[in-house]
């Protein structure tokens, strides 16, 4: 089976992921997309993170009903922080039966060169970049690289956290789910 790999911290899951992912789904590029959820990236502050079992139940409301989509914890029990190279291995011996994909958006793969083992990231898996605003000018180019023109969405869940803190309404920017799961517990206040 194809597996698409969409990494990412969710913090907090968004509309703007989920177009990305059923867009590569209805394309035929994967199979099915899990959502690999960093508990700790390495390039991001730590404290600027709902806990991660808290943005596993978000992945996880948001999902529901998704039979191709999956919420993927394996990165909680490898070595932290989280490197894509490791979990990569990982999965690869875990279910040498599957074949894999990466997801990530052009803003990431212009910094992918400070990741470990970039090298051996850009030639050994395939990649699936949806372009990000400003991030579309010296992508790599490569044949394991697929540029999308999936539908463009100019939401982060940094900008997610920036409204809430502010009082504002993030209706319309995640599921209802997720709203009133994020609502509810007065998450990122």
């Amino acid at each position: 089976m194809k597996i698409g790999l969409y990494f990412g911290s969710f913090n907090p899951i968004h509309i703007g992921h989920l177009i990305i992912a059923k867009y590569i789904l209805n394309e035929g590029y994967v199979d099915q997309i899990w959502f690999v959820l960093s508990p700790q990236n390495p390039l991001k502050q730590q404290g600027t993170l709902l806990n991660e079992y808290h943005r596993q139940h978000l992945l996880q409301l948001c999902l529901e009903g998704e039979n191709k989509m999956k919420c993927s914890t394996v990165e909680f029990k490898l070595p932290r922080p989280s490197y894509t190279i490791d979990t990569l291995t990982h999965l690869k011996e875990k279910h040498s039966n599957h074949t894999w994909q990466v997801i990530l958006g052009s803003d990431s793969l212009q910094n992918i060169k400070k990741w470990k083992n970039s090298e051996n990231l850009l030639n050994g898996y395939h990649f699936l970049v949806y372009k990000r605003p400003g991030f579309t000018d010296n992508l790599i180019q490569q044949t394991n690289i697929k540029i999308l023109d999936a539908p463009l969405l100019d939401i982060s869940s940094t900008q997610i956290r920036t409204l809430i803190k502010a009082g504002k309404s993030i209706r319309y920017y995640v599921t209802d789910a997720v709203y009133e799961e994020i609502t509810t517990n007065n998450y990122y206040t």
